[in-house]
């Protein structure tokens, strides 16, 4: 577990993600709603070296960043059913961008080599994060 104890410090754990991200990975950010999955993806993107603004794609589903790699921020929030997803692309994206998926508990199954994140909000308002790293992730979770 990692505590982070602010927006700053969740904003700062994800832009070392960022800096060593590759086309094929994905990143599923688990947590309730407030629980710092936009502010993790705004520090992916910071450390992918994106500077405009960042927002949950919770009404376009999908935002695009043309990033290195490129980066799709997808949020699954508003998808009610599995039908929905094919349409996505998200398979297809994964070979030559990166994917950073928030609300991925509405996919029928995560790709076996997803990095799994959960965000917990503390009493006191920091968040407790947790990851399943799967083996493909060996050397870069945690980001240095």
């Amino acid at each position: 577990m990692i505590l982070l104890h602010d927006a700053e410090a969740t904003e700062r754990l994800g832009r070392a993600l960022g800096a060593h991200l590759r086309e094929g990975d994905a990143v599923a950010l688990f947590g309730t709603l407030g629980a710092g999955k936009t502010t993790f993806a705004r520090g992916v993107l910071r450390g992918l070296g994106f500077q405009g603004d960042v927002a949950s794609p919770t009404f376009p589903i999908i935002q695009v960043y043309d990033t290195a790699p490129p980066l799709w921020h997808v949020d699954l929030y508003r998808i009610e059913h599995a039908g929905e997803l094919e349409e996505l692309g998200l398979d297809d994206a994964r070979l030559d961008a990166a994917l950073l998926i928030e609300w991925p508990e509405r996919l029928p199954r995560l790709w076996a080599d997803t990095l799994r994140l959960g965000f917990d909000i503390m009493p006191d308002g920091a968040r407790a994060l947790t990851a399943d790293v799967p083996p493909a992730w060996g050397g870069r979770w945690p980001p240095r």
